[in-house]
Order: C-alpha cells, then structure tokens, then sequence
C-alpha cells in the first residue's frame, strides 16, 4: 500500500480523437524517467501488429493483450512483484468486462498503482460500452478528449460507414475498423447521416 492514493482515469472520446497517441506519449514519458509502466490492448483489435497498440500518426509500442477471460488483477499483480510498476494504460477500454474495470479500480485501490484507461464512450449507434459505462460509473476521474467534426464542431459520435461512405444503422457493437469504417461526427451530423 502506498501512502499516496493511487487513481482510476478515463480518457474517453469518439474515434480519431487522439487516444493512442495521448496513451503513448504518456508512456514515454513515464519510460524518460526510467519509470516501468505495463501497457494493454484488446485482443479483439487485431490491426495493429500483434502486442501492440499503434496511432494513426505512426507512434506504437508493444502491450500485453486482454479478452474476456484476462484477470489483470492477477496479471498487474505478479509483474508489479518482479519489478515496481509505475502505472498501468490501457487501450481500447470500451472492450474492457465489468468485472476487469473493478479489477482496475482494486489496481489503484489496493496496489496503489494508478491505472489510466483510454476509449470510446459509445458505439456507431450512441449506446455506451460495457467497460466504458462501467469506468464512467466508477473512475475517479473522467477526462474528454476533443475530436472534431466536418462541420468543424466537436465530435462525439461514432458513425459506421459502408465501403461508399454510407452510413450503417444496424449490427454488431464490435466491428474493429479505422478510417475506412467510421467517421467521428457532431451528434447533429450523426443524426442527419443516418436519417439521410
């Protein structure tokens, strides 16, 4: 136990809003002061090379990859043991299960080793996430990061495209695409590309 509390952040946006490259910058300079951080991604996105999380403008790093099934209690536990973690990032949070955004929070509660969680609020229909519903429940701090629409505004929505641009109404809550999937748009815009 440390004296100083340790906390639960997440960083949350619509896509291409800057979450990996924030996460990465972050652990670089944790690294620059010769601080050991452990990094996390989902296993379900696979675009990236494997272990890996990976920016849209190039920057990337290994990571340790989480399912369903991954305790990272356990895990953050026994690498904190063979060498002192300074913190704990991990990516594409909104993949996370309930139970593992509780077994963060026991990370920065009964470890004492903050944990900072980046990911998207909502879907391509505007329904929250399990693990981001749960980190917006529980997390002690929540911090916005500001994509922005065509029309200039700040995007908060998650449009899922076709292959014409289209936009796509129905589906799965997980389909893993970048640029050529999804486009983050004002709720306003959203509304009109689907209704369009």
């Amino acid at each position: 136990m440390t004296g100083q509390m340790a906390k639960l952040y997440f960083y949350y946006a619509s896509m291409n809003a800057g979450k990996s490259s924030n996460l990465l910058q972050a652990a670089f300079n944790y690294g620059e002061r010769g601080m050991k951080v452990m990094l996390w991604t989902a296993a379900i996105d696979n675009r990236a090379s494997f272990g890996a999380i990976a920016s849209r403008i190039g920057l990337h790093a290994d990571a340790h990859r989480f399912g369903e099934d991954t305790d990272l209690l356990a895990a953050v536990s026994e690498e904190h043991d063979q060498g002192k973690l300074a913190c704990v990032m991990i990516d594409e949070a909104q993949f996370l299960t309930e139970s593992q955004v509780w077994q963060l929070a026991r990370v920065a509660d009964e470890v004492g080793i903050p944990v900072l969680c980046y990911g998207l609020r909502t879907d391509f229909q505007g329904n929250l996430f399990p693990g981001s519903a749960k980190l917006l429940g529980i997390a002690d701090s929540l911090v916005e990061l500001k994509a922005v629409c065509e029309c200039g505004r700040k995007a908060t929505m998650n449009l899922r495209i076709d292959e014409a641009g289209r936009a796509i109404a129905a589906g799965a809550q997980t389909e893993i695409g970048g640029n050529e999937s999804y486009l983050a748009l004002c709720r306003k815009h959203f509304r009109e590309r689907l209704d369009g």
